[in-house]
């Protein structure tokens, strides 16, 4: 397999070797490159024998001798060099299979990507590759992989993953942990399927995994309005919740006890479900599933109350409107006091917004929608902005799930609208007025 290079780095190895856009790279040290992994991987060596092929059909061959990490000064037409791989399941509790029809297109994609795994993090079931895969990420030390796992039980995966290839994928996860590749597994945790007695199992299984398994997170389902046709789930509530948080919180107990470190963990929307207090800042350790909701509004209240405590005091008159999910209102309420303590002319105005945009099941902040915002909002003293949380919009782009841009979003209410800054100590500033 050849791969069609896009651009050449001026002044680069490449170039001064006379390798340009539209040849086609083969193979590095003998080994054929196929995508983003396969490159960086045998381009780290400090000596290449690079072979590829014109665009107009000549096979070349050169030998480079460069710093261990040098670039040879390639680009490629995708970032992976080849198509993302997308995902064969048809999980019981995919929230893409939730969402209404006319949404845009790229909402609905599927990924399940083992190389997007490393790179950034995201999940992957381990359905959708084969063993010589598995060796591949074995021979390269990638590390660690990002797994969804949700049960240990091979017969209850390929029900809930509707795959019938589901439970066999497990072999790749203990073969994973064999060679010493570490793991972070995430169960989305569906009542009356894998809680209670599975769940029992399936941590005992994960604890045989050894010293290779770095976190659990365990999350609970999410359920919205648009699941008709769907497999009939039920959403936690009080009772259950605890059920699953004594499970999960006993097994973190065994392996910090035995192991040195928590490693199992409950999302932070259990305790709220369960109406419970979240643990302490240090039940968290050094936060390995943050991006999971596990452990998010503790560092949050962390890291306000010591930006609040670094920024000088100052007579501030200012009043902001923040929307949030109705589910962490009283928890961010306890955290907005931090501020409105230290400037008494500063006022919040944290409105938690019902979502009937996906139903009144979901209540997190980052799923709240343009048109949900508009219809709430408009009963308020808005004040002098309204500040959004980031979760709420695009990386790259301002723009809510439903295609309201914030733009829209400011002129339909009448007030400044603005995207909040990710870390604390700007989000303060955002609050305060005071932001660049």
């Amino acid at each position: 397999m050849a791969v069609e290079i896009f651009g050449v780095d001026k002044n680069s190895l490449a170039e001064r070797a006379g390798i340009k856009p539209h040849d086609k790279l083969i193979s590095i040290n003998g080994h054929d490159i196929t995508d983003i992994l396969d490159f960086r991987f045998y381009e780290t060596n400090t000596h290449l024998h690079v072979v590829y092929e014109t665009a107009e059909g000549e096979r070349r061959e050169e030998k480079f001798v460069k710093p261990q990490y040098g670039a040879l000064g390639l680009a490629f037409g995708t970032y992976l060099m080849d198509r993302q791989r997308s995902c064969r399941n048809k999980c019981v509790f995919c929230f893409i299979d939730q969402l209404p029809p006319g949404m845009r297109e790229t909402l609905y994609f599927k990924d399940d990507d083992d190389r997007l795994s490393f790179l950034f993090g995201n999940y992957i079931t381990l359905t959708n590759i084969d063993e010589r895969e598995i060796d591949r990420i074995i021979e390269m030390r990638i590390s660690p992989i990002n797994i969804s796992v949700h049960t240990m039980n091979p017969t209850l995966r390929c029900k809930m993953m509707h795959n019938r290839f589901a439970g066999d994928a497990l072999r790749f996860v203990r073969k994973l942990a064999e060679h010493n590749i570490k793991l972070n597994c995430q169960i989305v945790l569906c009542p009356g399927l894998n809680d209670g007695e599975e769940l029992e199992f399936t941590l005992s299984e994960m604890y045989a995994l050894g010293e290779s398994l770095q976190s659990v997170a365990c999350v609970p389902v999410g359920v919205t309005r648009y699941r008709e046709g769907l497999y009939p789930l039920e959403t936690f509530n009080k009772d259950t919740a605890r059920a699953a948080i004594e499970i999960l919180e006993r097994w973190g107990d065994k392996f910090k006890a035995e192991r040195g470190s928590r490693t199992v963990f409950p999302s932070d929307e259990f305790y709220l479900i369960a109406k419970r207090e979240l643990p302490p800042y240090e039940f968290y350790e050094d936060f390995p599933q943050i991006e999971n909701g596990v452990g998010m509004l503790r560092d949050l209240e962390e890291e306000f109350s010591w930006a609040v405590e670094d920024e000088p005091e100052r007579d501030i008159k200012r009043r902001v409107t923040i929307p949030t999910g109705e589910g962490v209102y009283a928890f961010m309420e306890h955290v907005m006091d931090f501020a409105r303590e230290k400037f008494p002319g500063l006022e919040i105005n944290l409105v938690p917004v019902h979502n009937d945009f996906f139903g009144g099941t979901v209540n997190v902040t980052g799923l709240l929608t343009g048109r949900d915002l508009v219809n709430r909002l408009s009963r308020e003293n808005l004040g002098d902005a309204i500040l959004l949380a980031p979760s709420m919009l695009m990386a790259d782009e301002d723009i809510f799930l439903d295609d309201m841009t914030v733009q829209q979003l400011s002129e339909k209410l009448g007030v400044p609208a603005y995207r909040m800054h990710k870390d604390a100590a700007g989000e303060l500033k955002d609050i305060l007025g005071t932001a660049e």
